[in-house]
């Protein structure tokens, strides 16, 4: 296999974008290309005010700035990068499916066959082609056949390399993974891109299995760690009816060395684009080989979350006295978690649909999600109509004036701010009794009770 000199990546997102520009930055002898269709987005990549990124993850601006233009590009000349390039990631979207068979739990495959297409279409001579997207398995099955039945003799070499990375320390993440797994069936493909990675991370940290292991293994990785969430969740709704502590179970559990410390924060719900989406698609791969006990268990994940997320809300409306209508309630953070603008799947927005269901008055307030995106993830749900939802939700950019007799705050994510915010100043501007409900058990219960706030938290 000869030195891979050129990579295209197709697809600029919260994957192909990071994931690119580091593999650039510690490759400089390889040329990294990133298309995209997207025009506004290719252009906020190449945007000189590295604030204005398309993506905010820490550390991603300097990435960018040391290898932008040196061998780091973004285009929408896709065509042109196919050609060009020895190795080709596909990192489109592959959302679950809205319609037809399988629709709510099978993953869209329709972007990865256009990809395939686009690719046997334009190259003339040997790739790598690389998945990078979450796929279900055996999708390099589909790839492999609309290559290899092109009839322009040219060779592809199908690798899977799923991203393991966590939004707000992704580059954290790339700098020093746990572990690159590769899977594929041809050992030339898998060395190059071996040694792609292996001019930072160690050897032995590149796991390399075959096609259909490393495909799966993404979406069990995904899935072990929400069943973590999942489980100390269904554990805080016991600890609020015991009197159990549910930081302080977590606490014991997770010195438990089998056990393990992380992924047991009780909260109001996991968000983030992977792990709904990834479990349903487990789901339905489970049923469609008719292993209904399998696809049953997984299920009880994405319940036991959407549960979490509903008795979050109702606890609010109870609390209030069983009605919110027309009350106003600060919402703090939008984002699924911190650090991330992404909003996909957070909780809360399905906390606000609940709410707004009863006819309470939001006000939402996020360091980094646009007002634009709040409005659009509460259109989408289609529950009540684009102007109802302009009428009932105000998003600021002061918390303060938010706060201004409001008659409860709910935290919704986990931003460090929120803990420094003056608590004892809030109270004094907002309606009494003044409540707080925690989603993210972020602030300290013996101190806002202190204050005089009427303070729940999840698992207290």
């Amino acid at each position: 296999m000869k030195k891979i000199k050129k990579i295209t990546c197709i697809g600029a997102g919260y994957v192909g974008g990071p994931t690119m520009s580091v593999i650039a930055q510690k490759n400089p002898e390889i040329q990294v290309t990133v298309v995209d269709l997207n025009e506004q987005r290719i252009a906020a990549w190449n945007n000189d005010n590295l604030d204005l990124l398309p993506i905010y993850e820490p550390g991603l601006d300097e990435v960018i700035k040391e290898a932008r233009g040196r061998n780091l590009f973004f285009s929408t000349e896709v065509n042109k990068a196919i050609d060009e390039a020895d190795v080709i990631f596909i990192s489109v979207n592959t959302p679950t499916k809205t319609y037809g068979k399988g629709k709510g739990q099978a993953a869209d495959l329709k972007f990865i066959e256009l990809c395939a297409r686009q690719i046997a279409a334009i190259s003339t001579s040997d790739k790598i082609v690389v998945e990078k997207s979450t796929l279900p398995v055996r999708t390099a099955e589909a790839l492999k056949s609309i290559l290899d039945n092109t009839g322009n003799g040219v060779n592809f070499h199908i690798l899977s390399n799923p991203e393991f990375l966590a939004e707000g320390t992704a580059i954290a993440d790339l700098h020093a993974p746990d572990r690159v797994l590769i899977g594929g069936e041809n050992a030339e493909a898998i060395e190059a891109l071996v040694n792609v990675y292996n001019s930072w991370v160690p050897r032995e940290r590149i796991l390399t299995t075959n096609l259909w292991s490393s495909e799966l293994s993404k979406l069990v990785a995904n899935a072990f760690l929400a069943q973590r969430v999942s489980s100390i969740n269904s554990i805080s709704e016991l600890c609020e009816v015991t009197g159990a502590n549910v930081d302080e179970v977590a606490y014991a559990i997770g010195h438990d060395s089998r056990i393990g410390s992380k992924f047991l924060k009780a909260s109001v719900g996991f968000g983030g684009s992977c792990f709904q989406k990834d479990i349903l698609n487990l789901v339905y791969i489970a049923r469609s080989y008719h292993l209904n006990e399998v696809a049953d268990y997984w299920e009880q994940v994405i319940l036991m979350n959407d549960h979490q997320k509903t008795r979050f809300a109702e606890n609010i409306i109870q609390t209030m006295y069983n009605t919110v209508n027309g009350k106003k309630i600060v919402f703090l953070g939008w984002a699924f978690k911190k650090d991330t603008n992404d909003t996909r799947e957070s909780a809360a927005i399905y906390v606000a649909d609940h709410l707004l269901d009863e006819e309470a008055t939001l006000v939402v307030y996020d360091p980094k999600v646009t007002e634009n995106q709040i409005y659009s993830d509460l259109n989408y749900l289609g529950t009540r109509t684009s102007l109802e939802n302009s009428r009932l939700v105000t998003v600021t950019k002061d918390p303060y004036e938010a706060f201004k007799d409001a008659h409860a705050v709910a935290i919704l994510t986990e931003w460090d701010e929120f803990k420094a915010f003056d608590w004892a100043k809030i109270k004094q501007i907002m309606k009494k009794p003044a409540f707080v409900f925690d989603g993210r058990k972020l602030l300290h219960k013996g101190h806002m009770e202190a204050i005089g706030f009427q303070y729940y938290a999840i698992g207290e």
